[in-house]
């Protein structure tokens, strides 16, 4: 076993954080507000991604759901994630790349919002969603990696949360760390924080 990989995955993760800490508080702080204009409008959420995406959107549909850091009432929020059988038969009957779209032309209604979520910013299916969204009048919050690929250049997107890093296990942690800061955010807002 090699002990300086533990380390330099420590190192690297430090250091990418001090890095988003100066460049990703104007959009989470926009991001959060969204949110929270959303979930006072009486909006949900729909969150979609693929592989280590797909259970970052259902952890964030279960903080919001259930609870953060406090007890409050359940926010409305839905992982596009999680139904296997409607998964399956989209991209059996139509496509792979349809299996969000579908869904937000099914569940999502202008004032509602997609969290739409690619490490390599080129996932065809949540790039697809996205333009659903756009199309039904729901706002979309793009949380990206590298240089945000296709993904962050669509003009459908009201906030891009872009991790500019090559390795994609450091930005996937800091994904997951944008979004427990979003539902700090949305927590304080709503209901005061800490209870």
């Amino acid at each position: 076993m090699n002990s300086d990989l533990i380390s330099q995955a420590m190192l690297d993760g430090i250091e990418l954080r001090r890095q988003c800490s100066e460049t990703l508080t104007e959009p989470l702080l926009s991001a959060a507000s969204i949110i929270v204009k959303c979930l006072q409008g009486g909006g949900k959420i729909l969150a979609c991604g693929n592989g280590g995406s797909a259970a970052d959107a259902q952890h964030f549909a279960a903080e919001l759901v259930n609870r953060f850091e406090i007890n409050r009432r359940g926010l409305a929020a839905v992982a596009l994630t999680h139904d296997a059988s409607v998964i399956t038969s989209i991209a059996n009957d139509f496509s792979f790349d349809q299996i969000f779209s579908r869904q937000v032309e099914a569940l999502g209604r202008p004032g509602d919002l997609l969290l739409a979520i690619s490490t390599s910013g080129a996932s065809r299916n949540v790039i697809a969603a996205v333009e659903k969204a756009g199309e039904i009048g729901m706002n979309t919050i793009a949380l990206t990696g590298k240089n945000g690929g296709e993904l962050g250049q669509n003009s459908n997107i009201s906030v891009h949360l872009n991790i500019d890093y090559g390795s994609t296990p450091r930005i996937q942690e800091m994904h997951i760390t944008c979004l427990h800061i979003l539902c700090s955010l949305v927590d304080d807002d709503l209901f005061g924080g800490a209870s």
